[in-house]
């Protein structure tokens, strides 16, 4: 999976409630919910959370989750059930997160106003 991180420039930070950092592009939304339905992963969170990683120091960990830890902050989008912890929504604020697909792949692609560069390959972040 491609978990691309592009550095924003200037991007607004999404509408929506204060605990919901994180706001999903209509394809990732699709791309979620039919992971859900081919995968049985009904009444699971879309957990997204910000781990340490790679060579630029934090990478992205997407996972479907049945359970939630003590103090995950969790929201709904479109139907999907989105969950984080506290500190990676501090590295999240105003992320938008979409999916692409290409020819030579598809993947998560996440636009982080918080990202002030990224490793060479792209799957990790600095902040």
């Amino acid at each position: 999976m491609d978990t691309t991180t592009t550095p924003a420039q200037t991007t607004p930070a999404p509408q929506g409630t204060p605990t919901s950092p994180v706001r999903l592009t209509e394809a990732a939304v699709a791309q979620v919910k039919k992971v859900i339905q081919d995968q049985g992963f009904q009444d699971y969170f879309f957990s997204i959370r910000v781990v340490p990683a790679g060579c630029s120091g934090l990478g992205y960990d997407l996972n479907m989750v049945r359970e939630l830890k003590a103090g995950d902050l969790t929201w709904d989008q479109d139907g999907v059930k989105i969950a984080t912890d506290a500190l990676s929504n501090k590295y999240l604020a105003g992320t938008e997160i979409d999916f692409v697909s290409s020819v030579t792949g598809a993947g998560f692609k996440f636009n982080n106003p918080n990202a002030k560069s990224s490793c060479g390959c792209g799957t990790s972040f600095s902040t």
